[in-house]
């Protein structure tokens, strides 16, 4: 199955998109990556007819395999399956695009259980396994499901990773689009690293979901 996989994405596959990719993604052996368009790859695991075969035949060697893996986690609708498939995935997610499009349906309708979870990835020391999880609290654990805890657990992670720092950033600049009155108390404290705290306000300015006052007072809030 592997094997015919791999023929199918380099009948699929781009050269100059390929290239286009690689700059994005400048942890991965551009070697590694085939040149396949996100709708592509999307729709062929869609179709794929044996996915668990595929799921568990870590680890793999293509950009665009993992992608798929994403994309089929996704959609798995049993939560105990998924949070075990997912913990499975995660070791072996080594960029943010594939961190980042790996989102399960099933869990915006299981975040009470799914918490115990976060904090145990939060924690796990792999650079894209700790941006998943910060991810999930930004997507699912704002608005109406903020809690205080939740954003002190963001604000403790610390890291020297820029995808694991950059996303704090986003968390936080999303985190005051949503929850402003719950959140602004952190940047006007400084409980951030300075680059994670500039970051935060930099994307939160830029943010159509902020208004004007509120972007110019953050910009007062900026540190050196």
């Amino acid at each position: 199955m592997h094997g015919k996989i791999v023929n199918d994405l380099l009948v699929l596959a781009d050269k100059k998109f390929a290239k286009f990719n690689a700059a994005l993604l400048p942890d991965i052996d551009s070697s590694k990556i085939l040149g396949v368009k996100t709708p592509a790859l999307r729709k062929y695991a869609k179709n794929l007819g044996n996915p668990d075969e595929f799921l568990n035949s870590l680890p793999h060697r293509y950009f665009e395999e993992n992608q798929i893996h994403a994309f089929l986690l996704t959609d798995i609708r049993d939560f105990e399956k998924c949070v075990r498939m997912v913990d499975k995935f995660l070791p072996y997610v080594d960029n943010w695009a594939t961190c980042d499009q790996l989102i399960p349906k099933v869990f915006a309708k299981n975040t009470d259980a799914l918490l115990s979870q976060i904090k145990k990835w939060i924690k796990s020391g792999h650079t894209y396994t700790v941006r998943f999880a910060i991810g999930m609290l930004m997507r699912f654990y704002l608005g109406e499901n903020f809690k205080a805890e939740y954003s002190d657990i963001v604000a403790k992670t610390k890291s020297n990773e820029y995808y694991v720092n950059m996303m704090r950033a986003w968390y936080f600049a999303t985190a005051l689009a949503k929850n402003w009155n719950e959140i602004i108390g952190i940047i006007k404290n400084k409980k951030l690293d300075a680059w994670t705290h500039n970051k935060t306000i930099q994307k939160a300015t830029e943010s159509y979901r902020i208004s004007p006052d509120q972007k110019q007072y953050l910009k007062t809030l900026k540190t050196r």
